[in-house]
């Protein structure tokens, strides 16, 4: 079998530098566990309290900080982190989400880790799981929010406890003006992006428990919302395009999702390099 060429260092959020080994945060030192996803825009890893007698476990995104061709893209990390942060703390009350932790830096958030996985296509959840992600989903809406990254059924975390969990809020709509979330065009707009929020909610009881949904819900998943639609129209060819380039730059990859990684066994302390092998197995 051919050995296989390493990730290119600027298709990784970090570039070439490693992943950090130990953080401190609130005077806690933690050590690196695994890394769950290291793709252009972040890093995303679980860290563990070094010490004590009761261990704690956090979860690390950093966003992009690597320069793309001397470009400086840096900004678009303390962004990302900056906007999380901010929807994370509006949120992190409701019993769907982790709580926040706090920021790490200019380019980092932390959260809880909830011990879980990402829910599959046609995994059989319990009856109360969807109500319950309906109920938190529609507290975020009545706040001004929209989550936005419901159509892929593992940016739904199922917890060890049988319930449900958002924690990805990187692309979540968020006025950062209160002032003008009930005023147009903000209100439309959050109206427009919560619409979508409730189709794909249907979409995803569709793929997983079409046993529960009423004929009225059945309904409101053949009926896709203008954003949806409209996404859907101008982010395809966008899509099959970005999918054809990398392929052919990043030969790592087999499947699964991009930017997830290889964490062997034996090594849960030690960070991988920047040629990391992708591996779609990851959780």
């Amino acid at each position: 079998m051919s050995e296989e060429r390493a990730t290119p260092s600027w298709l990784l959020a970090l570039g070439k530098e490693p992943p950090p080994a130990e953080i401190e945060l609130a005077r806690a030192r933690y050590g690196l566990v695994r890394i769950f996803k290291h793709d252009f825009f972040a890093y995303t890893a679980l860290y563990e309290t070094l010490g004590g007698d009761e261990p704690r476990k956090i979860v690390l995104k950093i966003g992009r900080r690597a320069s793309l061709c001397g470009l400086p893209l840096a900004w678009i990390g303390r962004l990302h982190s900056w906007h999380e942060s901010a929807v994370f703390s509006e949120v992190d009350d409701l019993d769907i989400v982790p709580r926040f932790t706090g920021r790490w830096g200019r380019h980092g958030i932390t959260h809880e880790f909830i011990e879980g996985h990402p829910l599959e296509r046609g995994e059989r959840v319990p009856d109360d799981f969807f109500p319950r992600l309906a109920a938190g989903l529609a507290e975020i809406h009545r706040r001004g929010l929209a989550y936005v990254d419901l159509e892929k059924c593992e940016n739904v975390l199922v917890g060890s406890d049988s319930r449900p969990y958002l924690f990805d809020f990187q692309i979540s709509w968020r006025c950062p003006f209160a002032r003008l979330r009930g005023r147009w065009p903000v209100s439309w707009i959050a109206r427009r992006f919560q619409a979508g929020d409730r189709y794909h909610l249907t979409k995803l009881r569709l793929r997983c428990r079409p046993d529960l949904l009423t004929p009225g819900e059945l309904a409101l998943a053949r009926r896709k919302p203008f954003l949806v639609r409209l996404h859907g129209g101008l982010a395809r060819p966008l899509t099959l395009l970005r999918r054809f380039v990398l392929k052919r730059v990043d030969p790592a990859r087999k499947g699964g999702e991009r930017g997830r990684v290889r964490f062997p066994a034996g090594e849960s302390r030690t960070p991988p390099s920047t040629d990391t092998e992708l591996d779609p197995r990851a959780p």
